[in-house]
C-alpha cells in the first residue's frame, strides 16, 4: 500500500460539544491492571475521505478501518505470525490450490438501519460476499488486483461487474455451511494465508451495500472493536463495541477505551506542542530536530514540568523512491534511469538533507527483514562519472537537451519528503546537468497525477500490505501496466523476464526457493532501474505513559482494541 511520507498521528485534542459515553463504561471491572474507559485521540495530517476497507489503500485510512473492521485472519503483535480473527482456523488442500475457512460462531455486525437498527450474526455467506466485493470491478472497489489473478473465476467476475455486482459471485468462492468458506486458486501461493490478513477485507454485510450503495463508505458497517459515532470534515469518533467477541488473556472484553476521536492538524510542530500541554497521548514520524525544543529541557523535565513519554522504536517494513513513468518517452529509455540511480546520493540524502533520519537504501526495493535477505541484492552505488557516461549515451551528454520536468511530492512544506525530493533536484542538477522542479501538492493531487501519467517524476512511499516480500514485487508486475492505477505499476513497466519470474514466485511454495526467486525479481528491478530506491527508515512513536499495552510492528499497524488509559504513579 501506498506509504504516505507524512502519516497518522495519534494526540488529545478534544472535540468541543461530543458527548461522552465513557460513565457506563468505566463502571465495568478488568483484572489483570487493565481499565476500562476513557477517550483516545488523535490527529492526521490528511482529511479520510472514505472508510471503507476496499478503498483504505493509504496507512492513514487503513487504521481507521481496521478499528471498525474485522479482517479474515490478522497479525499477532510481532506483525509476523498469521493468527485467527473472523476465520478461527483453516485448512490448505495438499496441492496448496484451496483454503477452506473455519468461521468464528457469535460475531455480531454493529446495530445499523439497514439491518433495522439491530446487528445480526456474522456468516459464511458475509465473508463470501466481502470476497466477491474485493474482486468485483464496481467503482467503489479499489483492491481487486489483491485477489483477480490469484481466486478461480475473479477476473472473469470483475469484468463482468463493472456496472452492478451480480448474483452468485466468484464462482472459486464458495459457502460450504453456515460457518464455512471455500477459497480455490488459480495456483498454489504459499503467501495466501498472509494476504488474507490484509485489512481491505475488512467483513460488511451485503445489507449496508444493498441500503446505502456509493455512500457506504461513509456508512461503515462492521464487527470491530469499534463502530461510528460522528464523521465530518473535521474529523470522526468511534465508540466503543460493547459487543465485541474478543477477550483478552486475563478474559476481559475488549475494549477497554470508550471512544476514539481523530482531528485534523497542519503540522508536526503543533502535535508536539500539544504534546508538552499533555494533549497529545501520541505522535508518529517524529522529526528529532523539533523534539527537545519542544519537549522542554532536562531541567524542565525534572522539576515535572515535561510530559512522562516512552519513545519506541521498530524497523519500517517501507521504502521511499523516486518513481519514474514509461510513458514519458526519455524515462523510457533504461540509460536514463540507470544514469539518475547512479547521479543519486543517497547517504548524502540521508546525512545532510534529513539530517541523520532513515537509512540510505544500498541494495534493492525490499527492504531487509528476517524473511528477505536484502544484502543478496546489489543495488546501484552512487557513481557520478557512471551516470554521465550512461546520460551521454543516451544522446543528453551534460544534460543537453534533457526535458525540465517536475517532481511531485505531497505533504506539508519542508517536511521529510519535501526535502528529500528538493535534495534529489539538486543532485541531478549538480550531477547530470538535468533541471528539475518541485512541486508539492495534496496527496490525492498526487495520486491523481501519477494515476493520469501527468506526474513523470514522484517521491512516494511503499510499506507492505502483509508480511511478504511479493507485496513489494506486485507492483512491478506487467498485467497490471494497464490497469491506470496510482499504486499498482504507475511506472508501466513490462519486462517478460521479470514477469515469469513473478508469476513462478506466486507459484513456488519451498520457502528457500521463494527466496531465491524473490532475489531474482528484486535484482531485475534493480537491473532495469524501474524506479530510484532512496531511504528505509524506523517506525518511531512518542507515547504517553498514561497509554498502556500499545505495541507497534514493522508494518506499522494500529491496534487499538486492547490499550487502555492508566495515570502513572505520581502524574500531576
Amino acid at each position: 500500500m501506498f506509504k504516505q511520507f507524512v502519516l497518522i498521528s495519534m494526540i488529545a485534542v478534544g472535540f468541543a460539544g461530543c458527548s461522552d459515553d465513557s460513565v457506563n463504561v468505566e463502571n465495568l471491572k478488568a483484572i489483570g491492571g487493565a481499565k476500562y474507559g476513557g477517550t483516545f485521540r488523535f490527529m492526521s495530517s490528511e482529511k479520510i475521505e472514505t472508510i471503507l476497507p476496499l478503498q483504505a489503500t493509504t496507512l492513514y485510512i487503513q487504521r481507521i478501518t481496521s478499528q471498525i473492521f474485522d479482517p479474515i485472519l490478522r497479525l499477532d503483535a510481532s506483525g509476523t505470525k498469521v493468527i485467527p480473527s473472523v476465520a478461527e482456523s483453516f485448512t490448505v488442500s495438499p496441492d496448496g490450490k484451496s483454503y477452506t475457512l473455519n468461521i468464528r460462531k457469535g460475531i455480531y455486525f454493529h446495530p445499523d438501519e439497514c439491518l433495522d437498527g439491530e446487528g445480526r450474526e456474522l456468516t459464511a455467506e458475509d465473508v463470501k460476499f466481502t470476497l466477491d466485493m474485493s474482486c468485483s470491478g464496481l467503482k467503489l472497489n479499489e483492491i481487486s488486483f489483491m485477489l483477480n489473478d490469484r481466486v478461480v473465476g475473479a477476473s472473469e467476475f470483475n469484468k463482468a461487474t463493472k456496472t452492478q455486482f451480480k448474483a452468485g459471485g466468484v464462482s472459486g468462492i464458495k459457502v460450504l455451511d453456515r460457518y464455512k468458506v471455500q477459497i480455490s486458486l488459480v495456483e498454489a501461493f504459499a503467501g495466501f494465508d498472509k494476504l488474507l490478513t490484509y485489512s481491505g477485507f475488512g467483513i460488511f454485510p451485503k445489507e449496508a451495500y444493498d441500503f446505502y450503495k456509493e455512500d457506504i463508505k461513509n456508512h461503515p458497517v462492521g464487527t470491530g472493536p469499534f463502530m461510528l459515532e460522528e464523521f465530518s470534515n473535521k474529523g470522526l469518533k468511534l465508540k466503543r463495541n460493547p459487543n465485541y467477541w474478543a477477550k483478552d488473556q486475563f478474559g476481559n472484553q475488549l475494549p477497554f477505551l470508550a471512544a476514539i476521536e481523530l482531528s485534523y492538524t497542519k503540522n508536526k510542530r503543533s502535535e508536539l506542542i500539544a504534546f508538552r500541554e499533555r494533549k497529545i497521548d501520541l505522535v508518529l514520524e517524529i522529526p528529532t530536530e523539533e523534539v527537545d525544543n519542544i519537549l522542554g529541557s532536562l531541567q524542565e523535565a525534572q522539576e515535572g514540568k515535561t510530559v512522562k513519554h516512552k519513545v519506541d522504536s521498530k524497523q519500517s517494513f517501507s521504502v521511499t523512491f523516486l518513481g519514474m513513468s514509461q510513458q514519458n518517452p526519455v524515462l523510457k529509455d533504461v540509460l536514463v534511469r540507470k544514469a539518475i540511480n547512479h547521479a543519486i546520493d543517497r547517504e548524502g540524502l540521508v546525512n545532510h538533507t534529513l539530517q541523520g533520519e532513515g537509512y540510505p537504501v544500498s541494495n534493492g526495493f525490499i527492504p531487509n527483514t528476517e524473511f528477505f535477505p536484502a544484502s543478496r541484492v546489489k543495488g546501484p552505488d552512487f557513481n557520478v562519472n557512471k551516470a554521465n557516461a550512461l546520460l551521454a549515451k543516451a544522446g543528453y551528454a551534460n544534460g543537453n537537451g534533457f526535458p525540465q520536468l517536475v517532481i511531485y511530492v505531497s505533504g506539508n512544506k519542508d517536511a521529510a519528503n519535501h526535502l528529500l525530493a528538493k535534495g534529489i533536484s539538486k543532485q541531478l542538477k549538480e550531477n547530470l546537468g538535468i533541471v528539475t522542479t518541485v512541486e508539492l501538492v495534496n496527496f490525492e493531487k498526487r495520486n491523481e497525477y501519477v494515476k493520469s501519467g501527468k506526474a513523470s517524476l514522484w517521491v512516494s512511499g511503499w510499506i507492505a500490505d502483509y508480511p511478504d516480500g511479493e507485496s513489494f514485487l506486485s507492483i512491478f508486475y506487467g498485467k497490471y501496466a494497464n490497469l491506470n492505477s496510482e499504486f499498482m505499476n504507475p511506472f508501466k513497466y513490462r519486462n517478460a523476464k521479470f514477469d515469469d519470474l513473478y508469476v513462478r514466485l506466486n507459484k513456488e511454495l519451498d520457502s528457500k526457493k521463494r527466496t531465491d526467486i524473490m532475489v531474482e525479481c528484486d535484482q531485475q528491478i534493480v537491473d532495469d532501474a524501474v524506479v530510484t530506491p532512496l531511504v528505509n527508515d524506523d517506525f518511531i512513536t512518542m507515547i504517553n505513559s498514561r497509554i498502556r499495552n500499545f505495541k507497534t510492528n514493522s508494518l506499522e499497524n494500529l491496534d487499538f482494541s486492547s490499550i487502555f488509559i492508566k495515570e502513572p504513579k505520581g502524574s500531576n
